[in-house]
């Protein structure tokens, strides 16, 4: 397993955090009754309502991108961020979204950020056919340093006919496609941060093989591929066994979690183009390529593992629907692990 040891001296630990839900399971899991469908770790939370309908919901944060977001005042795309990585983690399930609440917490509240936010989360709402249905906004002086505000958001959706992917069909022989992403999303920011403010590049620095300022380039929002994957989903879902979002842990830490324990999925390098904004950090940060893939999505932003008769004809769905398709590895015998090559 790639270690994140650059990762962890910018404050980040992986490691650490993975080891404390795997004590804190035990207590999770007492709350637990049958209609639960999924168990901790999945990227969504599956509840049984019905014979053959399922509520997902998933809840995460922007993370630290928004002190790239408050350095430069610029808000709207925070909001697209969340909605967007939320809806991400429970299409891996099978899920369309339906609602989503925010949680906006600072020291002192200043109306022109908090309206710029909830623009960005409207926006984003309205693109994946999902409704804002409410949220918290909390002014905490004391919590908060002045100019600073945290940003989370939950989300619901449905799985109809029990047409939910867990990663159970995975076998060895599937391929994995790879999904292309835009930048960071909304992963790694931490490290990304010590890299540039180390090395007193400013935000503000338009950098040429980025074709904008370093700020900007960081800022994209975070994609979301429900317009493509869910309709592949509902045209092929006998034929893709796995989905992963890859946001914080990279390859190695959400591929895994729909792998069964005797498949492991060989990714190979090269099989797609690696964003600047990665070359850049590595080049700048020093960073090894094993914790620059456990870090960051390096220019893919989810994985679809797919029966390998079908790779080629599903591929080409992603591709008319938008999509940056690449074939980026197989799945093979194993203990469940990733492996890059």
């Amino acid at each position: 397993m790639a270690k994140s040891e650059l990762y962890k001296k910018a404050g980040v630990d992986i490691d650490a955090a993975a080891n404390a839900l795997k004590q804190a399971k035990t207590f999770i899991k007492s709350t637990f009754n049958r209609n639960v469908a999924t168990d901790i770790g999945s990227f969504g939370g599956v509840y049984k309502i019905s014979k053959d309908k399922m509520m997902v919901a998933s809840t995460d944060g922007v993370g630290t991108k928004l002190k790239i977001a408050q350095e430069l005042d610029y808000h709207t795309s925070v909001g697209r961020d969340i909605v967007n990585h939320c809806t991400n983690d429970i299409l891996v399930m099978g899920a369309r979204p339906l609602f989503f609440l925010d949680y906006f917490g600072t020291g002192k509240l200043e109306g022109r950020v908090l309206v710029d936010v909830i623009n960005g989360l409207s926006k984003a709402c309205r693109e994946n056919n999902c409704v804002l249905i409410g949220g918290e906004t909390a002014e905490m002086p004391g919590i908060y340093k002045p100019g600073d505000y945290d940003l989370v958001g939950t989300i619901i959706g449905e799985i109809n006919n029990n047409r939910i992917i867990t990663g159970e069909k995975v076998k060895p022989g599937d391929v994995i496609l790879g999904l292309g992403s835009v930048g960071l999303h909304t992963n790694g920011f931490s490290l990304a941060r010590r890299v540039f403010e180390s090395a007193k590049i400013p935000y503000t620095k338009k950098i040429g093989e980025l074709k904008t300022t370093l700020g900007m380039a960081l800022l994209k929002p975070h994609r979301s591929y429900l317009n493509s994957v869910f309709p592949a989903i509902g045209k092929y879902f006998k034929d893709i066994h796995g989905i992963a979002h890859l946001t914080g842990g990279g390859f190695y830490d959400n591929i895994n979690r729909v792998l069964p324990k005797n498949c492991d999925a060989v990714c190979l390098r090269g099989t797609w183009p690696v964003l600047p904004i990665f070359e850049l950090i590595e080049k700048t940060g020093g960073i090894g390529s094993e914790e620059m893939h456990r870090v960051f999505n390096m220019g893919i932003g989810m994985t679809v593992i797919v029966e390998k008769s079908k790779a080629k004809r599903i591929a080409a769905f992603l591709a008319q629907k938008g999509e940056k398709v690449y074939e980026i590895g197989q799945v093979v015998k194993g203990s469940g692990v990733v492996i890059l090559e």
